[in-house]
């Protein structure tokens, strides 16, 4: 839950200029509501407060070109190998967690999901404007795959990492390191929530 210090009477024309709807707070605390996408914010005095399956919706829009270098984390998970998949993220700057977010992807194998999760996580690094990424995460075959490192035999694979690459380009500096998973435990949980979640 991305908590993003600004001046909020700057952070409504934004969202509402993005086509937000609004609603009046809950409390003498809150100043107001807004709605974007599958996000959800409450402003208090010098505060956004945003939740919601897909936080970027808004903190995009609240903070666009951040600028600077970010560290991205991503973890794909499924329930069978083809079977029920999803995806975890985070991004996170100097000043703590930017953006985070688990969603479901429907069918995928685990290699799939994985290759996903790297996507939306460089998706959401693009949306906010950082010059360079750190990405970590658990899956050796796609981290050694998109490094070139080993093949990419298979076609549908061999799409996900051009797609990866392209994204990339997207940066004036990058890297890729694989981790073990309890480096990477935010990620996973996140996507292991999302299949969860009925």
């Amino acid at each position: 839950m991305p908590v993003l210090e600004c001046d909020v009477d700057d952070a409504r024309q934004r969202l509402e200029a993005a086509g937000a709807s609004f609603s009046e707070g809950n409390s003498e605390y809150e100043r107001w509501h807004a709605d974007l996408g599958d996000a959800h914010a409450v402003a208090y005095d010098d505060k956004l407060v945003v939740q919601g399956a897909s936080p970027t919706d808004i903190t995009a829009v609240v903070e666009p070109d951040r600028g600077g270098r970010v560290h991205g984390y991503f973890d794909g998970a499924c329930r069978g190998n083809p079977g029920p998949a999803s995806v975890g993220w985070v991004l996170v700057s100097d000043d703590g967690i930017v953006a985070e977010g688990g969603e479901r992807i429907g069918r995928a194998t685990n290699n799939q999901a994985e290759y996903e999760a790297l996507t939306t996580v460089l998706e959401a690094a693009v949306e906010f404007g950082f010059d360079e990424i750190e990405l970590r995460g658990d899956s050796q075959l796609v981290v050694r795959q998109v490094k070139g490192a080993w093949d990419t035999n298979d076609p549908e694979l061999r799409e996900k990492r051009v797609r990866v690459r392209e994204l990339l380009r997207e940066f004036d500096d990058w890297s890729l390191t694989h981790v073990p998973r309890e480096v990477n435990d935010r990620a996973d949980e996140l996507a292991n929530e999302a299949l969860d979640d009925d």
